[in-house]
């Protein structure tokens, strides 16, 4: 096993967007709105949570490459009554693209928003029904040489 041989390849510019949903009650996007989540603002966590997800790519999917990114830029909204939408574009001048910190800076604000939501979400048997992170995917790439 080993990571992909890159060396002949020349550095360019590269980026990636990639984006995710996460599904949600209506209550708690009810919440999220009026900013009454007693964690603080998801949408404003889940980009912070986004950018330093990006830049440990490299840690946590063991193959990937350690990359020089330029920018990280993550957005957060409220796109439904019930679903929040994350998306991560990355930019990079290096020898491989960057889809896979874009896929891990959204995976990581969804994953956040998550977590600070989480208590609203059970029903009366303690359960998550209505949740549920799905969708996530690349949906721009661009190398430019």
């Amino acid at each position: 096993m080993a990571m992909v041989d890159v060396s002949g390849k020349a550095e360019v510019f590269r980026e990636a967007t990639a984006t995710g949903k996460i599904l949600l009650k209506p209550e708690t996007v009810n919440l999220i709105r009026e900013e009454k989540i007693a964690k603080g603002d998801p949408l404003y966590t889940a980009k912070i949570a986004g950018v330093l997800a990006a830049k440990k790519t490299s840690e946590l999917v063991p193959l990937c490459h350690p990359l020089p990114l330029t920018s990280v830029e993550v957005e957060a909204k409220i796109v439904e009554k019930t679903a929040v939408e994350v998306t991560a574009t990355v930019k990079t001048k290096a020898q491989t693209g960057v889809e896979m910190e874009a896929l891990t800076a959204a995976s990581a604000g969804l994953l956040t928003i998550w977590d600070m939501v989480k208590q609203y979400e059970k029903d009366a048997a303690g359960q998550y029904p209505n949740t549920m992170i799905e969708n996530i995917h690349v949906v721009r790439k661009l190398k430019q040489v």
